[in-house]
């Protein structure tokens, strides 16, 4: 098993998590296909999409892999008058992750972050580890805090 950034932070602050392992197609690199690789409710499954703010400049946000962020909430939550995503060519360079394996864990900065209040419901949820075929299973309140997110309506 190949242990990633974001694990290795994990442990490093005694945060408890599991990780998941599943056959990558890299001609599909949906959520929805993850979800159903590692037998797990989409709901459950969260995605994390990097966007820039007009005023803030890069910021993080952790949806259901099933939904599309609200812009308009994004910006709201952020403090922005508008948030765009960014261009996936910039994905790696601005996080240090690549599309498909790109977790709010470990970033090469920490950008603001923010979890739709959804993850609240479950006692687990997943989020890359930082690679493709890999997910971590992990108490969204630890990921808060490991994260200094904040939860908000997203979706």
């Amino acid at each position: 098993m190949h242990k990633t950034n974001a694990m290795r932070i994990l442990e490093l602050n005694k945060i408890p998590y599991k990780y998941f392992e599943y056959d990558v197609e890299e001609d599909d690199l949906s959520g929805l296909t993850v979800a159903k690789k590692i037998n797990a409710n989409p709901e459950e499954v969260f995605k994390t999409l990097v966007a820039t703010g007009d005023k803030t400049g890069f910021c993080v946000f952790c949806i259901p892999v099933e939904y599309e962020l609200n812009l308009k909430k994004a910006a709201a939550v952020s403090n922005n008058k508008s948030v765009e995503l960014i261009k996936l060519k910039d994905l790696q360079n601005i996080t240090g992750y690549i599309r498909g394996g790109c977790s709010p864990i470990g970033m090469k900065k920490q950008f603001p972050t923010y979890i739709d209040e959804t993850a609240q419901l479950f006692d687990e949820i997943f989020v890359s580890a930082g690679i493709r075929g890999i997910q971590i299973k992990i108490n969204p309140l630890s990921l808060c805090q490991i994260t200094n997110a904040k939860f908000c309506d997203l979706i």
